[in-house]
């Protein structure tokens, strides 16, 4: 069916290989809406190392304001050799996350046929689970301080902050999206109850709470070190695994990995209520800028993801049927950059041609 609705999309192809991969997730995205008559209006915007080296400026309030009117951002990557680590990752990443009040990071660990896994005997049918992470609390609040900084008796306190009202939200969505996925209709807590006991404590009496409003979600509880072990040995356990802001952090890399590398892997920062922003979670790999070799299907997962998240769940169908189809046709001879056997734009022009 047809969406009578027309879409307004904040485009940040951001710095490094950024602006190529997010090419080819816009002509996939364009073959998709043409096949499906969905309308939508692309605005760019220029943030990034090479803004910020020519006139200082980070993220302006003004533009922070004008991406609240959109229905959805589509990020390519972040990071700039020649500017200090930290400055663009908090100045436009956390700050948007925070600002845009974008709660959950949503990070589904898909393996792909074709697509080389290095978990030995794990293909396909037992790689396929989906991580919910708080995205705006725990230890990433900056809340801490030094004692006596640079002298002897020095103390550094990181502290992690963790609020009812954020706590709830993120594992209500999680219940949600267990229900919506149905697919083992099972939510596993990721935390750290033996150790971390006043953060962890809120989580657990949280998520048992919410538990008892969900009566279909089998619940299920693991420690983030018990978490990475099964993830590797038997990630067939999991449907969806709901955790705080660090542990989210750690454990979806470790997805990346076991779903085939970064050069596949997409994330969505969501705000239900407002608007998402959806990236692919490798960074931007400035030694291959301009080289035509950077593996652009996690921008192309990424946009799926963005059209999922605003409702168009046929075209979202589309674009991941047509990503597999590309896989299984064995012209991609790997996910890695430079290896493909195909450049970033002919990957792309293969997965649009396929919708």
């Amino acid at each position: 069916m047809s969406s009578s609705k027309s879409y307004k999309i904040a485009v940040i192809p951001g710095d490094g290989t950024g602006p190529e991969v997010v090419n080819e997730g816009l002509k996939v995205l364009k073959a998709v809406a043409a096949s499906q008559s969905i309308k939508y209006e692309l605005v760019h915007y220029d943030l990034g190392g090479e803004r910020y080296k020519k006139t200082g400026e980070i993220l302006p309030d003004s533009i922070l304001e004008e991406l609240r009117k959109y229905n959805a951002i589509y990020l390519g990557a972040i990071g700039h050799p020649d500017v200090k680590p930290g400055i663009l990752e908090k100045g436009i990443l956390l700050r948007m996350r925070f600002e845009l009040d974008q709660y959950i990071n949503l990070r589904p660990v898909k393996l792909y046929p074709n697509v080389p896994c290095p978990l030995k005997d794990k293909g396909p049918k037992e790689i396929d689970f989906v991580v919910v992470r708080e995205n705006t609390e725990g230890l990433y609040t900056g809340g801490g301080g030094f004692l006596k900084k640079g002298t002897a008796d020095e103390v550094a306190i990181q502290e992690s902050i963790n609020t009812r009202k954020g706590v709830e939200r993120c594992l209500r969505y999680a219940f949600q999206y267990a229900v919506k996925r149905h697919k083992a209709n099972k939510l596993t807590l990721c935390g750290k109850t033996n150790v971390l006991t006043y953060a962890f404590d809120l989580w657990e009496r949280t998520f048992h709470e919410l538990a008892k409003e969900y009566p279909k979600i089998k619940t299920d509880y693991a420690n983030v070190d018990a978490t990475c072990m099964w993830m590797v040995k038997n990630p067939e356990w999991f449907d969806v695994i709901v955790t705080d802001n660090l542990f989210g952090d750690i454990i979806t890399d470790l997805g990346a990995m076991i779903q085939g590398g970064m050069g596949i892997a997409a994330g969505g920062n969501i705000n239900p209520q407002g608007v998402s922003m959806f990236e692919p979670i490798g960074g931007s790999a400035p030694k291959y800028t301009g080289m035509n070799v950077i593996n652009p299907l996690a921008a192309i997962c990424a946009a799926q993801m963005l059209l999922e998240t605003v409702g168009e769940t046929s075209a979202a169908e589309g674009v991941e049927k047509a990503v597999i189809s590309a896989l299984e046709s064995g012209k991609i001879k790997s996910m890695g950059a430079g290896k493909m056997g195909l450049s970033t734009q002919e990957v792309g022009d293969l997965v649009a041609s396929l919708i």
